[in-house]
């Protein structure tokens, strides 16, 4: 078998989610090497497994990492992720070689009433797994009672549909890749009709690498990091990067809500970060900007101004 048509086996999760990100996952590879075998391998991870996960743990690879493990055995040649779910700190055998092009990063929140965040009344119950929506919500919305949320996504839009929440709050870019446009106002699912409020992005600042597909391979894997590098998108990567070195540094200093968003526009980038520390209601933020290709430079410097008394 030939190099470019070899079979390549992607690893994802089993989630209808995870499974729409393989499919354009291959679609992407199938565009630029159309004769390529590609056979994806569902994989259960720890969070799959668990019926609860403390979202105050920590960022752990929960989702990832049995899947960054069946990679680093050979079973799977591309491990596909969520990039929001990977560890800042991941086995240096393994890298992200590529990323597809970055979907709408925001969060929506989705109501059964056709209310937007605004106008939710006093004591509205919101369902989130996020602790760093809690704290936005919070934030913004102190008279909100909040509850946690577990599950993928259409099991999080049913929980809604039986419960008797007003709203739950979800990623823009999850809803799209399952088909639910979210560049409409509402929705229907299972016969239910739903409500969107787009959540601005200057206050909901989304979490590192929100909306973005990762392609982690083997650190020694030439011919399948060349493979995934022509379907790389060049600056959705340098953006990633920039987010995860931001993430790595402030691990060390606090485990608490975070956002950080890197975006380039004329070669420039820009990179900004919101870090809620303890019952503080107000987050701390701050920007940066510079070259594109300094992203890790621009990361320090925004963690510094992040974590200055």
């Amino acid at each position: 078998m030939t190099a470019k048509n070899r079979k390549i086996v992607l690893g994802t999760r089993g989630s209808e989610l995870a499974r729409a990100q393989a499919r354009l996952v291959e679609k992407a590879i199938q565009k630029v090497r159309p004769q390529a075998k590609i056979e994806t391998k569902i994989i259960a991870t720890q969070g799959d497994k668990a019926r609860v996960i403390d979202p105050r743990a920590g960022r752990k690879g929960a989702f990832t990492g049995e899947i960054e493990r069946a990679l680093l055995a050979g079973d799977v040649d591309i491990a596909v992720h969520s990039a929001k779910d990977l560890p800042s700190e991941t086995s240096p055998d393994a890298e992200i070689a590529a990323v597809l092009p970055r979907a709408p990063m925001e969060d929506v929140l989705v109501s059964k009433h056709g209310r937007g965040l605004a106008s939710l009344p006093e004591g509205a119950t919101v369902a989130t797994g996020s602790v760093r929506r809690e704290h936005q919500l919070l934030w913004q919305r102190a008279n909100l009672k909040l509850i946690d949320l577990r599950g993928n996504v259409p099991t999080r839009l049913r929980k809604l549909a039986e419960s008797n929440w007003d709203a739950i709050v979800l990623a823009r870019a999850g809803l799209a890749r399952l088909g639910l446009s979210p560049s409409r106002t509402e929705i229907s699912f299972e016969g239910m009709q739903f409500f969107l409020d787009v959540l601005r992005c200057e206050i909901f600042l989304p979490a590192g690498g929100q909306g973005i597909i990762a392609l982690q391979v083997r650190a020694n894997d030439q011919r399948t990091k060349e493979l995934v590098g022509l379907v790389n998108d060049c600056e959705t990567l340098l953006c990633l990067q920039a987010e995860r070195e931001f993430l790595r540094g402030l691990q060390g200093d606090c485990n608490c809500p975070v956002g950080v968003l890197a975006k380039i526009d004329k070669g420039k980038m820009k990179m900004r970060a919101q870090v809620f520390l303890g019952e503080t209601a107000a987050p701390r933020e701050a920007e940066v900007e510079g070259a594109c290709d300094e992203g890790g430079k621009l990361a320090g410097e925004l963690l510094r101004r992040i974590t200055r008394e």
